[in-house]
Protein backbone atom coordinates (compact mmCIF):
# COMPACT_ATOMS: atom_id res chain seq x y z
CA UNK A 1 0.00 0.00 0.00
CA UNK A 2 1.33 3.39 -1.00
CA UNK A 3 1.99 6.03 1.64
CA UNK A 4 4.34 8.97 1.80
CA UNK A 5 8.04 8.27 2.05
CA UNK A 6 7.92 10.15 5.36
CA UNK A 7 5.84 7.34 6.84
CA UNK A 8 7.72 4.60 5.02
CA UNK A 9 11.13 5.48 6.49
CA UNK A 10 9.71 5.46 10.02
CA UNK A 11 8.17 2.04 9.44
CA UNK A 12 11.56 0.83 8.23
CA UNK A 13 13.35 2.12 11.33
CA UNK A 14 10.76 0.46 13.56
CA UNK A 15 11.13 -2.82 11.64
CA UNK A 16 14.85 -2.65 12.37
CA UNK A 17 14.22 -2.30 16.09
CA UNK A 18 15.36 1.30 16.38
CA UNK A 19 13.85 2.76 19.58
CA UNK A 20 15.30 6.30 19.43
CA UNK A 21 16.03 9.01 16.91
CA UNK A 22 18.63 11.45 18.27
CA UNK A 23 18.63 14.84 16.65
CA UNK A 24 17.88 18.50 16.29
CA UNK A 25 14.94 19.43 14.04
CA UNK A 26 14.94 21.54 10.91
CA UNK A 27 12.50 22.71 8.27
CA UNK A 28 13.59 20.31 5.52
CA UNK A 29 13.00 17.37 7.89
CA UNK A 30 9.61 18.60 9.05
CA UNK A 31 7.61 16.06 7.01
CA UNK A 32 8.93 12.93 8.67
CA UNK A 33 9.27 14.61 12.07
CA UNK A 34 5.58 15.52 11.86
CA UNK A 35 4.76 11.95 10.85
CA UNK A 36 6.85 10.64 13.77
CA UNK A 37 4.20 11.90 16.19
CA UNK A 38 2.02 9.00 15.08
CA UNK A 39 4.53 6.26 15.95
CA UNK A 40 4.91 5.41 19.63
CA UNK A 41 7.54 2.74 18.94
CA UNK A 42 10.15 5.33 17.90
CA UNK A 43 10.97 8.18 20.31
CA UNK A 44 12.64 11.40 19.26
CA UNK A 45 15.39 12.51 21.66
CA UNK A 46 15.78 16.27 21.26
CA UNK A 47 19.18 17.85 21.69
CA UNK A 48 20.00 21.54 21.46
CA UNK A 49 22.88 21.10 19.02
CA UNK A 50 23.91 18.39 16.58
CA UNK A 51 27.25 17.64 18.26
CA UNK A 52 25.31 16.60 21.35
CA UNK A 53 22.99 14.39 19.31
CA UNK A 54 25.95 12.67 17.67
CA UNK A 55 27.64 12.15 21.02
CA UNK A 56 24.57 10.57 22.60
CA UNK A 57 24.06 8.35 19.55
CA UNK A 58 27.70 7.28 19.72
CA UNK A 59 27.39 6.36 23.40
CA UNK A 60 24.15 4.47 22.78
CA UNK A 61 25.63 2.50 19.87
CA UNK A 62 28.73 1.61 21.86
CA UNK A 63 26.70 0.47 24.86
CA UNK A 64 24.27 -1.66 22.85
CA UNK A 65 26.33 -2.86 19.89
CA UNK A 66 23.32 -1.92 17.79
CA UNK A 67 22.81 0.82 15.18
CA UNK A 68 21.88 4.24 16.52
CA UNK A 69 19.77 6.62 14.43
CA UNK A 70 21.04 10.21 14.18
CA UNK A 71 19.03 12.96 12.48
CA UNK A 72 20.86 16.10 11.38
CA UNK A 73 19.53 19.27 9.78
CA UNK A 74 20.80 19.63 6.23
CA UNK A 75 24.32 20.93 5.62
CA UNK A 76 24.49 23.19 8.64
CA UNK A 77 23.58 20.39 11.03
CA UNK A 78 25.94 17.98 9.34
CA UNK A 79 28.69 20.57 9.66
CA UNK A 80 28.05 20.88 13.39
CA UNK A 81 28.30 17.12 13.85
CA UNK A 82 31.35 16.38 11.70
CA UNK A 83 33.87 16.40 14.56
CA UNK A 84 31.86 13.86 16.52
CA UNK A 85 31.26 11.77 13.39
CA UNK A 86 35.02 11.63 12.89
CA UNK A 87 35.29 10.13 16.36
CA UNK A 88 32.54 7.63 15.53
CA UNK A 89 34.37 6.59 12.37
CA UNK A 90 37.70 6.10 14.13
CA UNK A 91 35.89 4.20 16.87
CA UNK A 92 33.74 2.04 14.55
CA UNK A 93 30.40 3.15 15.99
CA UNK A 94 27.46 1.93 13.87
CA UNK A 95 25.58 5.21 13.45
CA UNK A 96 22.93 5.60 10.77
CA UNK A 97 22.92 9.31 10.00
CA UNK A 98 20.12 10.94 8.03
CA UNK A 99 19.78 14.55 6.97
CA UNK A 100 17.05 16.27 5.01
CA UNK A 101 17.50 18.68 2.15
CA UNK A 102 15.12 20.98 0.28
CA UNK A 103 14.62 18.65 -2.69
CA UNK A 104 15.99 17.20 -5.89
CA UNK A 105 13.96 19.74 -7.87
CA UNK A 106 16.10 22.56 -6.42
CA UNK A 107 19.46 20.93 -7.14
CA UNK A 108 20.57 23.46 -9.75
CA UNK A 109 19.38 26.58 -7.89
CA UNK A 110 22.29 27.03 -5.43
CA UNK A 111 19.71 28.07 -2.88
CA UNK A 112 19.95 28.92 0.81
CA UNK A 113 21.62 26.09 2.78
CA UNK A 114 22.27 24.12 -0.42
CA UNK A 115 25.33 21.89 -0.09
CA UNK A 116 26.74 18.65 -1.38
CA UNK A 117 25.85 16.64 1.72
CA UNK A 118 27.39 13.43 0.44
CA UNK A 119 30.72 15.14 -0.23
CA UNK A 120 30.62 16.67 3.25
CA UNK A 121 29.89 13.35 4.91
CA UNK A 122 32.25 11.07 2.99
CA UNK A 123 35.46 11.86 4.92
CA UNK A 124 33.85 11.06 8.29
CA UNK A 125 31.66 8.09 7.37
CA UNK A 126 32.06 4.57 6.09
CA UNK A 127 29.42 5.07 3.38
CA UNK A 128 27.54 8.16 2.20
CA UNK A 129 24.78 8.44 -0.37
CA UNK A 130 21.73 10.44 -1.42
CA UNK A 131 18.32 9.07 -2.35
CA UNK A 132 16.92 10.55 -5.57
CA UNK A 133 14.06 8.20 -6.45
CA UNK A 134 10.99 7.49 -4.28
CA UNK A 135 11.13 3.82 -5.28
CA UNK A 136 14.51 3.23 -3.61
CA UNK A 137 14.26 5.00 -0.25
CA UNK A 138 13.89 1.91 1.93
CA UNK A 139 16.32 -0.11 -0.14
CA UNK A 140 19.00 2.49 0.46
CA UNK A 141 18.23 2.71 4.18
CA UNK A 142 18.51 -1.06 4.53
CA UNK A 143 21.83 -0.96 2.69
CA UNK A 144 22.99 1.75 5.07
CA UNK A 145 21.94 -0.30 8.12
CA UNK A 146 23.78 -3.36 6.82
CA UNK A 147 26.91 -1.35 6.03
CA UNK A 148 26.98 0.34 9.44
CA UNK A 149 26.78 -3.03 11.20
CA UNK A 150 29.22 -4.97 9.01
CA UNK A 151 32.73 -5.21 10.44
CA UNK A 152 34.58 -2.98 10.56
CA UNK A 153 31.52 -1.12 11.76
CA UNK A 154 31.15 2.60 11.33
CA UNK A 155 28.82 5.54 10.68
CA UNK A 156 26.92 5.81 7.42
CA UNK A 157 25.08 8.77 5.93
CA UNK A 158 21.94 9.07 3.82
CA UNK A 159 20.65 12.39 2.44
CA UNK A 160 16.85 12.42 2.15
CA UNK A 161 15.45 15.16 -0.11
CA UNK A 162 12.08 16.52 0.99
CA UNK A 163 10.37 15.99 -2.36
CA UNK A 164 11.49 12.35 -2.46
CA UNK A 165 9.99 11.74 0.98
CA UNK A 166 6.79 13.66 0.12
CA UNK A 167 6.18 11.40 -2.88
CA UNK A 168 4.06 8.23 -2.64
CA UNK A 169 6.09 5.20 -1.64
CA UNK A 170 4.94 1.60 -2.11
CA UNK A 171 8.16 -0.17 -1.08
CA UNK A 172 7.64 -3.11 1.27
CA UNK A 173 9.05 -2.83 4.79
CA UNK A 174 11.29 -5.75 5.71
CA UNK A 175 13.98 -5.88 8.41
CA UNK A 176 17.51 -5.06 7.30
CA UNK A 177 19.98 -7.88 6.92
CA UNK A 178 22.88 -7.83 9.36
CA UNK A 179 25.85 -10.01 8.45
CA UNK A 180 27.65 -12.40 10.78
CA UNK A 181 31.32 -11.81 10.03
CA UNK A 182 32.78 -14.20 12.60
CA UNK A 183 35.44 -16.15 10.74
CA UNK A 184 38.58 -18.19 11.22
CA UNK A 185 41.69 -18.26 9.06
CA UNK A 186 42.33 -21.59 7.38
CA UNK A 187 44.04 -24.14 9.67
CA UNK A 188 47.49 -23.86 8.12
CA UNK A 189 47.48 -20.11 8.80
CA UNK A 190 46.56 -20.68 12.46
CA UNK A 191 49.44 -23.14 12.67
CA UNK A 192 51.79 -20.64 11.06
CA UNK A 193 50.72 -17.93 13.52
CA UNK A 194 51.27 -20.27 16.46
CA UNK A 195 54.73 -21.16 15.19
CA UNK A 196 55.65 -17.46 14.99
CA UNK A 197 54.48 -16.72 18.54
CA UNK A 198 55.48 -19.84 20.50
CA UNK A 199 58.90 -19.96 22.12
CA UNK A 200 59.38 -16.17 22.29
CA UNK A 201 61.65 -14.86 25.05
CA UNK A 202 60.11 -11.39 25.07
CA UNK A 203 56.56 -11.73 23.73
CA UNK A 204 54.20 -8.77 23.61
CA UNK A 205 50.49 -8.34 22.87
CA UNK A 206 49.00 -5.10 21.50
CA UNK A 207 45.20 -4.98 21.69
CA UNK A 208 42.32 -2.72 20.74
CA UNK A 209 38.56 -2.51 20.63
CA UNK A 210 38.23 -5.28 18.07
CA UNK A 211 38.65 -7.68 20.99
CA UNK A 212 35.71 -6.11 22.82
CA UNK A 213 33.59 -6.10 19.67
CA UNK A 214 34.17 -9.83 19.25
CA UNK A 215 33.69 -10.66 22.94
CA UNK A 216 37.19 -12.12 23.10
CA UNK A 217 38.34 -10.82 26.49
CA UNK A 218 38.68 -14.25 28.14
CA UNK A 219 40.48 -15.73 25.16
CA UNK A 220 42.90 -12.78 25.14
CA UNK A 221 43.67 -13.16 28.84
CA UNK A 222 44.25 -16.89 28.49
CA UNK A 223 46.59 -16.48 25.52
CA UNK A 224 48.60 -13.70 27.21
CA UNK A 225 49.08 -15.93 30.25
CA UNK A 226 50.00 -18.86 28.05
CA UNK A 227 52.71 -16.80 26.32
CA UNK A 228 53.75 -14.90 29.44
CA UNK A 229 53.28 -11.70 27.45
CA UNK A 230 52.62 -8.20 28.68
CA UNK A 231 49.50 -6.63 27.16
CA UNK A 232 49.33 -3.00 26.07
CA UNK A 233 46.25 -1.15 24.86
CA UNK A 234 46.54 0.68 21.57
CA UNK A 235 43.17 1.74 20.13
CA UNK A 236 41.75 0.80 23.52
CA UNK A 237 38.57 2.58 24.64
CA UNK A 238 36.50 -0.32 25.97
CA UNK A 239 37.15 -3.33 28.19
CA UNK A 240 39.31 -5.56 26.02
CA UNK A 241 41.06 -6.99 29.08
CA UNK A 242 40.33 -6.61 32.78
CA UNK A 243 42.38 -3.54 33.75
CA UNK A 244 43.39 -5.30 36.96
CA UNK A 245 44.85 -8.28 35.12
CA UNK A 246 48.51 -8.45 36.18
CA UNK A 247 49.74 -8.64 32.59
CA UNK A 248 47.89 -5.47 31.54
CA UNK A 249 50.41 -2.63 31.43
CA UNK A 250 48.17 0.24 30.42
CA UNK A 251 47.70 2.16 27.20
CA UNK A 252 50.25 3.48 24.78
CA UNK A 253 50.22 7.23 24.40
CA UNK A 254 48.14 8.86 21.73
CA UNK A 255 50.45 11.79 21.07
CA UNK A 256 54.09 10.79 20.58
CA UNK A 257 55.44 7.79 18.70
CA UNK A 258 58.54 7.41 20.84
CA UNK A 259 56.29 6.16 23.66
CA UNK A 260 55.13 3.18 21.60
CA UNK A 261 58.63 2.62 20.27
CA UNK A 262 59.98 2.37 23.79
CA UNK A 263 57.44 -0.33 24.65
CA UNK A 264 57.82 -2.55 21.58
CA UNK A 265 61.50 -2.24 20.65
CA UNK A 266 62.72 -5.27 22.65
CA UNK A 267 59.90 -7.69 21.79
CA UNK A 268 60.93 -10.70 19.70
CA UNK A 269 57.32 -11.80 19.00
CA UNK A 270 54.32 -9.49 18.83
CA UNK A 271 50.64 -10.35 18.57
CA UNK A 272 48.52 -7.40 17.42
CA UNK A 273 44.82 -8.08 17.75
CA UNK A 274 41.76 -5.94 17.11
CA UNK A 275 43.53 -2.65 16.55
CA UNK A 276 45.55 -0.52 14.20
CA UNK A 277 49.13 0.51 14.94
CA UNK A 278 50.00 3.09 15.92
CA UNK A 279 47.48 5.74 16.95
CA UNK A 280 49.69 8.70 17.86
CA UNK A 281 49.30 12.21 16.49
CA UNK A 282 53.07 12.23 15.89
CA UNK A 283 53.90 8.56 15.12
CA UNK A 284 57.30 7.13 14.36
CA UNK A 285 57.87 7.09 10.61
CA UNK A 286 60.19 4.08 10.72
CA UNK A 287 59.01 0.76 12.11
CA UNK A 288 59.50 0.75 15.90
CA UNK A 289 59.75 -3.05 16.01
CA UNK A 290 62.95 -5.08 16.13
CA UNK A 291 64.07 -5.99 12.62
CA UNK A 292 63.87 -9.67 13.52
CA UNK A 293 60.58 -9.44 15.46
CA UNK A 294 57.93 -11.98 14.45
CA UNK A 295 54.67 -10.04 14.13
CA UNK A 296 51.20 -11.55 13.80
CA UNK A 297 48.29 -9.15 13.22
CA UNK A 298 44.68 -10.35 13.62
CA UNK A 299 41.75 -8.06 12.77
CA UNK A 300 38.51 -8.07 10.83
CA UNK A 301 39.62 -4.82 9.19
CA UNK A 302 42.12 -5.83 6.54
CA UNK A 303 42.88 -2.18 5.75
CA UNK A 304 44.62 -1.79 9.09
CA UNK A 305 46.88 -4.84 8.81
CA UNK A 306 50.37 -3.83 7.63
CA UNK A 307 48.98 -0.40 6.74
CA UNK A 308 52.05 1.42 8.04
CA UNK A 309 54.61 -1.23 8.99
CA UNK A 310 55.21 -4.75 7.61
CA UNK A 311 54.10 -7.79 9.60
CA UNK A 312 55.13 -11.41 9.40
CA UNK A 313 51.57 -12.68 9.08
CA UNK A 314 48.27 -10.87 8.69
CA UNK A 315 45.00 -12.65 9.35
CA UNK A 316 41.67 -11.05 8.44
CA UNK A 317 39.60 -12.92 10.98
CA UNK A 318 37.46 -12.63 14.10
CA UNK A 319 39.65 -11.93 17.16
CA UNK A 320 37.73 -14.13 19.61
CA UNK A 321 37.57 -17.16 17.34
CA UNK A 322 41.18 -16.78 16.22
CA UNK A 323 42.53 -16.39 19.76
CA UNK A 324 40.62 -19.52 20.77
CA UNK A 325 42.01 -21.45 17.82
CA UNK A 326 45.57 -20.25 18.47
CA UNK A 327 45.69 -21.46 22.08
CA UNK A 328 45.90 -25.24 21.47
CA UNK A 329 48.29 -24.75 18.55
CA UNK A 330 50.62 -22.67 20.69
CA UNK A 331 50.32 -25.11 23.59
CA UNK A 332 51.55 -27.95 21.35
CA UNK A 333 54.70 -25.96 20.58
CA UNK A 334 55.62 -24.75 24.06
CA UNK A 335 58.54 -26.38 25.85
CA UNK A 336 58.76 -26.85 29.61
CA UNK A 337 61.15 -23.92 29.65
CA UNK A 338 58.59 -21.76 27.81
CA UNK A 339 55.89 -22.66 30.35
CA UNK A 340 58.14 -21.96 33.33
CA UNK A 341 59.17 -18.59 31.89
CA UNK A 342 55.51 -17.64 31.26
CA UNK A 343 54.44 -18.70 34.76
CA UNK A 344 57.32 -16.82 36.37
CA UNK A 345 56.54 -13.66 34.45
CA UNK A 346 52.87 -13.81 35.43
CA UNK A 347 53.80 -14.40 39.08
CA UNK A 348 56.23 -11.48 39.07
CA UNK A 349 53.67 -9.14 37.57
CA UNK A 350 51.10 -10.28 40.12
CA UNK A 351 53.47 -9.60 43.04
CA UNK A 352 54.41 -6.18 41.67
CA UNK A 353 50.79 -5.12 41.26
CA UNK A 354 49.78 -2.65 44.00
CA UNK A 355 46.83 -3.75 46.11
CA UNK A 356 45.35 -0.26 46.28
CA UNK A 357 45.73 2.90 44.19
CA UNK A 358 48.31 5.37 45.44
CA UNK A 359 46.85 8.18 47.54
CA UNK A 360 48.48 11.52 46.74
CA UNK A 361 46.23 13.39 49.15
CA UNK A 362 44.45 15.21 46.35
CA UNK A 363 40.78 16.07 46.19
CA UNK A 364 40.55 14.06 42.99
CA UNK A 365 41.91 10.90 44.64
CA UNK A 366 39.64 11.33 47.67
CA UNK A 367 36.57 11.76 45.47
CA UNK A 368 37.36 8.73 43.31
CA UNK A 369 38.06 6.63 46.37
CA UNK A 370 34.58 7.46 47.64
CA UNK A 371 33.00 6.64 44.27
CA UNK A 372 34.74 3.25 44.31
CA UNK A 373 33.45 2.62 47.84
CA UNK A 374 29.87 3.83 47.38
CA UNK A 375 28.99 2.99 43.76
CA UNK A 376 27.66 -0.47 42.80
CA UNK A 377 30.10 -3.03 41.42
CA UNK A 378 28.46 -2.86 38.01
CA UNK A 379 29.02 0.89 37.73
CA UNK A 380 29.28 2.05 34.11
CA UNK A 381 31.89 4.72 33.41
CA UNK A 382 32.49 7.00 30.46
CA UNK A 383 35.97 8.48 30.82
CA UNK A 384 36.80 11.73 29.04
CA UNK A 385 38.83 13.00 31.97
CA UNK A 386 42.02 13.19 29.85
CA UNK A 387 44.70 14.52 32.24
CA UNK A 388 42.74 13.13 35.21
CA UNK A 389 42.25 9.76 33.51
CA UNK A 390 45.19 8.17 35.32
CA UNK A 391 43.47 8.71 38.65
CA UNK A 392 40.07 7.67 37.27
CA UNK A 393 41.43 4.42 35.87
CA UNK A 394 43.40 3.64 39.02
CA UNK A 395 40.32 3.90 41.25
CA UNK A 396 37.65 2.82 38.74
CA UNK A 397 39.44 0.45 36.36
CA UNK A 398 37.54 -1.05 33.47
CA UNK A 399 36.90 -4.64 34.54
CA UNK A 400 33.48 -5.78 33.31
CA UNK A 401 33.02 -5.99 29.53
CA UNK A 402 30.61 -3.33 28.33
CA UNK A 403 30.91 -1.24 31.52
CA UNK A 404 33.82 1.11 30.77
CA UNK A 405 34.23 3.43 27.81
CA UNK A 406 36.66 6.21 27.00
CA UNK A 407 36.98 8.90 24.39
CA UNK A 408 38.54 8.04 21.05
CA UNK A 409 39.34 9.80 17.83
CA UNK A 410 40.47 13.05 19.45
CA UNK A 411 37.08 14.78 19.65
CA UNK A 412 36.42 16.77 22.81
CA UNK A 413 33.00 16.96 24.38
CA UNK A 414 31.94 13.32 24.22
CA UNK A 415 31.93 12.65 27.97
CA UNK A 416 28.57 14.14 28.93
CA UNK A 417 26.53 13.03 25.87
CA UNK A 418 28.33 9.67 25.84
CA UNK A 419 27.18 8.99 29.39
CA UNK A 420 23.62 9.92 28.39
CA UNK A 421 23.70 7.41 25.53
CA UNK A 422 24.96 4.67 27.85
CA UNK A 423 22.29 5.44 30.46
CA UNK A 424 19.57 5.30 27.81
CA UNK A 425 20.89 1.90 26.76
CA UNK A 426 21.07 0.66 30.37
CA UNK A 427 18.53 2.60 32.44
CA UNK A 428 18.88 0.20 35.38
CA UNK A 429 22.62 0.86 35.80
CA UNK A 430 24.50 3.65 37.56
CA UNK A 431 26.36 5.63 34.89
CA UNK A 432 28.99 8.31 35.54
CA UNK A 433 30.55 10.43 32.82
CA UNK A 434 33.90 12.03 33.65
CA UNK A 435 34.96 15.00 31.59
CA UNK A 436 37.23 18.03 31.84
CA UNK A 437 36.30 21.66 32.21
CA UNK A 438 37.42 22.43 28.67
CA UNK A 439 35.88 19.34 27.07
CA UNK A 440 32.58 19.71 28.91
CA UNK A 441 31.89 23.12 27.40
CA UNK A 442 31.70 21.67 23.90
CA UNK A 443 28.49 19.85 24.80
CA UNK A 444 27.32 21.15 28.19
CA UNK A 445 23.85 21.79 26.77
CA UNK A 446 23.38 18.01 26.78
CA UNK A 447 22.16 18.48 30.36
CA UNK A 448 18.95 19.86 28.88
CA UNK A 449 18.31 16.52 27.19
CA UNK A 450 19.07 14.67 30.43
CA UNK A 451 16.39 16.62 32.28
CA UNK A 452 13.84 16.65 29.46
CA UNK A 453 13.83 12.84 29.24
CA UNK A 454 14.73 11.98 32.83
CA UNK A 455 18.03 10.34 31.91
CA UNK A 456 19.66 9.88 35.30
CA UNK A 457 23.33 9.81 34.36
CA UNK A 458 25.86 11.45 36.66
CA UNK A 459 28.50 13.90 35.46
CA UNK A 460 31.85 14.82 37.02
CA UNK A 461 33.73 17.81 35.63
CA UNK A 462 37.42 17.48 36.54
CA UNK A 463 38.09 21.19 36.72
CA UNK A 464 41.72 22.32 36.50
CA UNK A 465 40.77 25.67 34.94
CA UNK A 466 42.80 25.05 31.81
CA UNK A 467 43.29 22.96 28.73
CA UNK A 468 45.82 21.03 30.81
CA UNK A 469 46.63 18.53 28.09
CA UNK A 470 47.90 21.40 25.96
CA UNK A 471 50.14 22.50 28.83
CA UNK A 472 51.67 19.02 28.96
CA UNK A 473 52.02 18.75 25.21
CA UNK A 474 53.76 22.08 24.80
CA UNK A 475 56.23 21.09 27.51
CA UNK A 476 57.15 18.15 25.28
CA UNK A 477 57.37 20.50 22.30
CA UNK A 478 59.78 22.75 24.21
CA UNK A 479 61.96 19.81 25.28
CA UNK A 480 62.23 18.48 21.73
CA UNK A 481 63.36 21.87 20.44
CA UNK A 482 65.50 22.98 23.39
CA UNK A 483 63.14 25.85 24.12
CA UNK A 484 63.51 27.15 27.69
CA UNK A 485 60.38 26.59 29.79
CA UNK A 486 58.22 29.68 30.17
CA UNK A 487 54.60 30.66 30.79
CA UNK A 488 52.01 28.59 28.95
CA UNK A 489 50.23 30.33 26.04
CA UNK A 490 47.31 32.36 27.33
CA UNK A 491 44.71 30.54 25.16
CA UNK A 492 45.36 27.41 27.26
CA UNK A 493 44.01 29.11 30.40
CA UNK A 494 40.33 28.86 31.44
CA UNK A 495 40.52 30.55 34.84
CA UNK A 496 39.26 33.97 33.73
CA UNK A 497 36.38 34.25 33.82
CA UNK A 498 35.91 31.21 36.04
CA UNK A 499 33.36 28.75 34.68
CA UNK A 500 30.48 28.33 37.13
CA UNK A 501 29.57 24.72 36.43
CA UNK A 502 27.14 24.37 39.32
CA UNK A 503 25.27 27.51 38.23
CA UNK A 504 25.20 26.33 34.63
CA UNK A 505 23.92 22.90 35.63
CA UNK A 506 21.19 24.32 37.81
CA UNK A 507 20.17 26.54 34.93
CA UNK A 508 19.36 23.36 33.01
CA UNK A 509 17.54 21.87 35.99
CA UNK A 510 20.36 19.56 37.11
CA UNK A 511 21.27 19.42 40.80
CA UNK A 512 24.96 20.15 41.29
CA UNK A 513 27.68 20.44 43.92
CA UNK A 514 31.17 21.85 43.91
CA UNK A 515 33.92 19.85 45.63
CA UNK A 516 37.01 21.82 46.65
CA UNK A 517 38.58 19.67 49.36
CA UNK A 518 39.03 15.98 50.21
CA UNK A 519 36.79 16.19 53.27
CA UNK A 520 33.84 17.14 51.04
CA UNK A 521 34.14 14.03 48.87
CA UNK A 522 32.13 11.49 50.89
CA UNK A 523 29.03 13.66 51.26
CA UNK A 524 29.20 14.78 47.63
CA UNK A 525 29.33 11.20 46.32
CA UNK A 526 26.48 10.22 48.63
CA UNK A 527 24.37 13.07 47.26
CA UNK A 528 25.27 12.23 43.67
CA UNK A 529 24.25 8.59 44.07
CA UNK A 530 21.19 9.21 46.24
CA UNK A 531 18.65 8.79 43.44
CA UNK A 532 18.32 8.18 39.72
CA UNK A 533 18.19 11.79 38.60
CA UNK A 534 20.90 13.65 36.67
CA UNK A 535 23.53 15.15 38.97
CA UNK A 536 26.73 17.11 38.33
CA UNK A 537 29.88 17.51 40.41
CA UNK A 538 32.29 20.39 39.79
CA UNK A 539 35.45 18.67 41.06
CA UNK A 540 38.26 21.16 41.55
CA UNK A 541 41.53 19.44 40.69
CA UNK A 542 43.81 22.51 40.73
CA UNK A 543 44.34 25.58 42.89
CA UNK A 544 42.62 28.81 41.95
CA UNK A 545 39.13 30.01 41.14
CA UNK A 546 36.93 32.80 42.31
CA UNK A 547 35.38 31.09 45.32
CA UNK A 548 31.85 30.89 43.95
CA UNK A 549 29.70 27.98 45.09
Amino acid sequence: MARQGNQAILEQFIADGIPYMFGNPGTVEQGFLDALEGYDELQYILTLQETVAAGIADGYARATGRPALLQLHSGVGLGNAIGMLYQAKRGHSPLVVIAGEAGVRYESMDAQMAADLVAMAEPVTKYATRVTDPRSVLRVLRRAMKTAMTAPRGPVFVALPMDVLDAPNDEPVVPSTFLDTRSLPVPEMVEKAAALLAGAEKPLVLVGDGVSASGGQQELAALAEQLGADVWGVDFSEVNLDARHPLYRGQLGHMFGHVSAGVVREADAVLIVGTYVFPEVFPELASPFRPDARIVHVDLDGWEIAKNHPVSLGLVADPKATLAALAPEIERRLTDRDRKRAAAHLAARRIAQPEHPADDGSTLAAFLREVAAQAPEDLMVFDEALTAAGHVNAHLPGRLPGHWFSTRGGSLGVGIPGALGIKLAHPDKTVIGFTGDGGSMYTFQALYTAVRYGIGAKFVVCNNQSYKLLDLNIEQYWRERDVPAHAYPSPFDLSHPALGFTDLARGFGVEALRVDAPEQAADAVKAMLADDRPFLIDLRTAEGGDGRD
